[in-house]
C-alpha cells in the first residue's frame, strides 16, 4: 500500500497499519509483577521495556505458571510476513529483558531473527475455551 498522500510541501507518511510497530505485552497484577516471584523488580523491567519499545500492561495472560510472561506481538509489516505473537515465560532476569528489548528494537517476529538466547524462554500457551 503507497504513502498516504500529503499536502503540498510536507513529507509523505506511511499508512498507520504500515508503520505499526512491533510491542511487548507484560502480565503485571496475577503472579507476574507481585512478589510472588521473587528477586526481580518488576516495576523495573516494566519502566527499562517503556524506555526502549512500545509496551502494553495486561492483567493477566493466563499463564501464571510462567511468570514473568511477556508477549512480543509482530509489526505490522511482521504480520504481513506471517509472524504470529511470541510468547515468553519466565523473564526474570535483566538480560532477557534486554535481549527482548533489542529484538523488538529491530524489528521483531517476521522482520527480525529471534536472538538464539531467547528460545530459552519461549512458552506456548495452553488454549482457553472450546474452540468453534
Amino acid at each position: 500500500m503507497p504513502a498516504e498522500a500529503s499536502p503540498a510541501g510536507a513529507t509523505p507518511t506511511a499508512h498507520p497499519r504500515e508503520s505499526a510497530p512491533a510491542r511487548v505485552v507484560v502480565c503485571r497484577d496475577c503472579c507476574c509483577g507481585t512478589p510472588k516471584i521473587v528477586g526481580v523488580d518488576h516495576a523495573a523491567q516494566t519502566a527499562r521495556l517503556r524506555a526502549l519499545v512500545p509496551v502494553r500492561v495486561s492483567e493477566c495472560l493466563d499463564v501464571c505458571e510462567q511468570a514473568n510472561v511477556i508477549v512480543v506481538q509482530p509489526s505490522a509489516a511482521g504480520r504481513a510476513a506471517g509472524a504470529r505473537p511470541v510468547w515468553l515465560g519466565l523473564v526474570n532476569d535483566p538480560d532477557a529483558t534486554e535481549d527482548i528489548a533489542g529484538w523488538v528494537r529491530a524489528g521483531g517476529p517476521g522482520v527480525a531473527p529471534r536472538p538464539d538466547i531467547l528460545d530459552l524462554y519461549v512458552i506456548t500457551p495452553q488454549r482457553r475455551g472450546p474452540v468453534s
